[in-house]
C-alpha cells in the first residue's frame, strides 16, 4: 500500500463537482491519500493503519513534532487514490497496471479506514471510484510518504 499523509487543520471530500455533496469531512488530523497494490492484504492494511495512527508528527506543548493522531484525538480523511501507483517511466501517459483491481482495492481501502477506527482514530472516507474534489488546509505544510513495500 502507498499512503500520502498530509497534516491538516481541516479536510473534506465532495462528489458531484465543487458544489456537490460532502461525503467525508474532518477537523484537525490527517488527509490520507491511499493507493492499494495487487498483493496487499488485510494484514498490510491493518499494519499501515497502526503506523498512521501512531506516527508522531503533531506538535507537543513545546512545538516539537512529538504527538500522534492517538495523542491529539485527531481524525483521518481517507481517500482512495489508485494514481499513487502511476508508472511514468515510458511516454507521456502514465500507466496504472501496478494498482490493485478495483474490487480488491476497495476492500483494502475500507479495511484500512475500519482499522483506524478500531485503533481509536475517527475515519471519514471519500466514495470509492467516484470523481471527487478533495479540499484541505495543509498544516505546516507537513506531508509524509509511506510505502509498505519499502519497509
Amino acid at each position: 500500500m502507498r499512503a500520502l499523509l498530509q497534516r491538516v487543520t481541516r479536510a473534506a471530500v465532495r462528489v458531484g463537482g465543487p458544489d456537490g455533496e460532502i461525503v467525508g469531512e474532518i477537523g484537525p488530523g490527517l488527509a490520507v491519500l491511499l493507493g492499494v497494490g495487487p498483493a496487499d492484504t488485510e494484514t498490510v492494511a491493518g499494519a499501515l493503519a497502526r503506523t498512521v495512527a501512531e506516527l508522531r508528527i503533531f506538535r507537543d506543548a513545546d512545538g516539537r513534532t512529538n504527538r500522534s493522531l492517538l495523542d491529539t484525538g485527531g481524525a483521518a480523511l481517507v481517500v482512495s487514490q489508485f494514481t499513487l501507483y502511476a508508472d511514468t517511466r515510458r511516454g507521456r501517459r502514465p500507466g496504472f497496471t501496478a494498482a490493485a483491481a478495483p474490487e480488491r482495492a476497495e476492500r483494502r481501502y475500507l479495511e484500512f479506514a475500519e482499522a483506524l477506527g478500531t485503533l481509536g482514530v475517527p475515519a471519514a472516507t471519500g466514495r470509492f471510484g467516484a470523481e471527487m474534489q478533495v479540499e484541505l488546509v495543509n498544516d505546516g505544510p507537513f506531508t509524509i510518504w509511506l510505502d509498505t513495500d519499502e519497509r
